[in-house]
């Protein structure tokens, strides 16, 4: 028997948008980047347009505010690439939604040196960024959590450079995969069928900061499911099956974090 979750309105509009939109979706034989086989993928690219990137800022501005972390955020901090878009969108959203007007910012691949920039090498776009600000980090998910790590090495390069340390109010993801990390043997080859060590759970402790997620894809499926929403199953938008959900849960059962 599946455990019944209880969404928020927030939750249930990221559920429909990544169904809608096609950023979650179930195909035979898909690989994560890491090599491990997978039933479904979320790719946050897929929210490409103006209404789609709006209503998924809705979606994270509705967090922010319910949990009351914006009481405790200067900036909010996307890393490049699709975090920097999420950033944005939250900042907006949060403005129009809840009246607070937060600031935005998101890192470079290679620091800027003329410009504004002469005489330093500012790894950060819009200059939001201020000795000790406050931050909230925003990105899409959270596999190997290395994207976030390489953001706070910038981040402290960037506080040491500004001459005071920002204050990291934590990392939030879209959307929790609720995996661990894969497991490879000997000459770097991929273990399948073993689960890996919990990378949230070593993010916290390595860093100190904490790791909050909009939505689990153990919850998203069994709205979806519930709901009647069609998503995108082989190339058929068409709703969630009982069998597509346990699919997950079997996927889970081997690679999914323990909960």
């Amino acid at each position: 028997m599946h455990q019944q979750f209880t969404l928020k309105p927030y939750q249930q509009r990221l559920a429909r948008l990544l169904a809608a939109s096609g950023a979650l979706f179930f195909a035979p034989d898909l690989r994560l980047k890491d090599g491990r086989p997978t039933p479904y993928f979320v790719n946050l690219g897929k929210i490409n347009t103006g209404r789609s990137i709006q209503e998924l800022g809705r979606c994270l501005a509705g967090w922010i505010a319910d949990n009351q972390v914006a009481g405790e955020v200067e900036v909010i901090v996307g890393p490049s690439y699709k975090g920097s878009a999420l950033a944005q969108a939250a900042a907006m959203c949060l403005w129009q939604e809840q009246g607070l007007d937060l600031a935005f910012d998101y890192d470079r691949k290679e620091a800027k040196t003329h410009g504004e920039a002469s005489g330093a090498k500012a790894m950060f776009v819009t200059g939001a960024l201020k000795p000790g600000s406050k931050l909230l980090i925003i990105d899409d998910v959270g596999t190997s959590m290395a994207t976030k790590v390489e953001l706070l090495e910038k981040l402290d390069a960037e506080g040491e450079r500004l001459g005071e340390p920002f204050q990291v109010a934590g990392v939030l993801l879209a959307v929790d995969r609720q995996q661990t990390q894969a497991v490879y043997g000997g000459g770097g080859k991929l273990v399948e069928g073993v689960r890996g060590p919990d990378a949230l759970a070593a993010f916290v402790q390595k860093t100190g900061v904490r790791v909050w997620a909009l939505l689990g894809i153990r919850e998203m499926v069994e709205f979806l499911a519930s709901a009647g929403e069609p998503v995108n199953v082989a190339g058929v938008m068409r709703p969630l099956e009982a069998s597509d959900v346990e699919r997950v849960e079997e996927y889970l059962a081997v690679y999914g974090r323990e909960h």
